[in-house]
């Protein structure tokens, strides 16, 4: 969905920024729906949570906001896991080889596992993840070189939330409203396409 220019020209050294968005099934404001006793056919995408039956969508993004790769699970699935999954959706095409990786990866607090800062490490991608408070008390107890986490860039990580807003300007993206997750990442695929085309990578950086 992109070229190797607009990847490099996103901002300096290719950023990219993961997030996650939960999308309740058709769900009225105000309502619960774990009532519904009957699981979900495996090709919904839609798990249990909190919210009661609800989808989510692991995306990534470059530093313009634009999605790179997603990908669709149901509820339930913690955001921790769904790292390499998501990361290994980037396909950036380039003279020779396309680029799967950026050079430096944002990420709130529900991505800071041990697993995912060693997967990311072995594949030499910086990070800008803030640790949880959990993680902070144990490694007191537990004396080590700390995490480096700089603030200041951190702050660039609110493009990945900018881009699922504009993605939720498509109702049926918002409210989840296909039936089968084959079908809403087809949505989902469309809307990007669209987001690409509105932010060409001729464009200056936002």
């Amino acid at each position: 969905m992109g070229t190797s220019t607009g990847w490099r020209q996103s901002i300096p050294r290719s950023h990219a920024c993961i997030s996650m968005e939960r999308h309740c099934r058709g769900i009225k404001r105000g309502t619960t729906n774990y009532n519904k006793s009957a699981a979900e056919p495996s090709d919904h995408a839609i798990g249990r949570s909190r919210g009661g039956l609800t989808t989510k969508t692991h995306l990534v993004c470059d530093g313009r906001g634009r999605p790179l790769g997603f990908v669709v699970t149901g509820g339930q699935v913690a955001d921790t896991i769904m790292l390499p999954v998501t990361l290994n959706q980037i396909r950036v095409p380039t003279a020779g080889r396309p680029r799967l990786r950026p050079d430096r990866l944002r990420a709130d607090k529900g991505y800071p596992s041990k697993a995912s800062r060693a997967w990311l490490r072995a594949r030499d991608v910086k990070t800008t993840i803030p640790e949880r408070n959990d993680q902070i008390a144990h490694r007191r107890k537990r004396p080590g070189r700390p995490i480096v986490f700089d603030a200041d860039d951190y702050k660039g990580r609110n493009v990945v939330e900018r881009c699922f807003n504009w993605l939720k300007q498509w109702r049926g993206i918002a409210m989840r409203s296909d039936k089968t997750a084959r079908n809403y990442h087809a949505a989902l695929c469309l809307a990007a396409t669209l987001l690409w085309a509105e932010r060409p990578s001729s464009s200056s950086p936002n």
